[in-house]
């Protein structure tokens, strides 16, 4: 089970007599880009939420960076970065303010912020807009510093629940390099979609439907399971 960076056995969320996740398991390797899969209600920001320490599992086990998502969400939250479609960024917060905050809260010392504030600017090519109001930036800046801002304390794992939504195309495409270096580095990625296209650049996908996991493995075993052309072909299948 350590050896896993994310690690579920039977996760189970109810409320009252709705059962939203239905005792799934699954394990996610360090650096291992993991997707995440399901039609709107099919339970997947309610099991991102226990699995960040935000919901409490009704039964079953959960351990993120090591630490139980039951017994220990505090160290949990400390050791993972988040970034949803929303960007999680402060619109009335200048480039440089919104990094700067987001390093205190995830517990960073001020000399060791203000010096990886400027590396993270220049890896940007933001330096000119350091001083930038974020609401002012382009959607796609603004998903980048997002990211950037996720991952600024170095998580050993970073959950992503819908980053590319509203953006064209060749930005996710660029925003998909990022997560690749990340990955590179040793930062698990879990991430949710609705873009079928992207769950090809992981490396491995699940998909859920009505709150259980009805096929986890490579896009190319999928598919040839499936005899599907592509995930989205797959995606139908099950979640029709």
């Amino acid at each position: 089970m350590s050896a896993f960076a994310i690690y579920a056995e039977n996760l189970t969320k109810c409320f009252g007599s709705f059962t939203a996740v239905n005792s799934i398991s699954f394990s996610v390797e360090a650096g291992e880009i993991f997707g995440f899969l399901g039609a709107n209600g099919a339970g997947k920001t309610t099991a991102m939420r226990m699995l960040c320490g935000l919901s409490k599992p009704t039964s079953g086990a959960g351990v993120v960076a090591g630490y139980d998502v039951a017994r220990e969400p505090e160290k949990v939250k400390q050791s993972i970065g988040y970034m949803s479609q929303k960007f999680s960024l402060y619109e009335d917060l200048k480039v440089w303010e919104n990094i700067r905050l987001f390093a205190g809260i995830y517990g960073m010392r001020g000399k060791h912020i203000a010096s990886k504030t400027e590396q993270t600017l220049a890896h940007l090519g933001f330096e000119a807009e350091r001083n930038t109001l974020v609401k002012a930036l382009p959607l796609g800046w603004k998903q980048k510093l997002a990211f950037s801002v996720a991952i600024f304390h170095e998580p050993k794992v970073v959950f992503l629940d819908e980053p590319t939504g509203g953006v064209d195309p060749a930005t996710r495409r660029r925003f998909w390099e990022m997560i690749y270096q990340a990955a590179e580095r040793g930062i698990t990625v879990f991430v949710t979609t609705h873009y079928m296209d992207e769950a090809e650049y992981c490396n491995r996908v699940s998909i859920m439907v009505d709150g259980r996991i009805e096929a986890l493995d490579t896009p190319k075993n999928l598919r040839q399971q499936y005899s599907a052309p592509n995930m989205d072909g797959v995606f139908q299948r099950l979640a029709r």
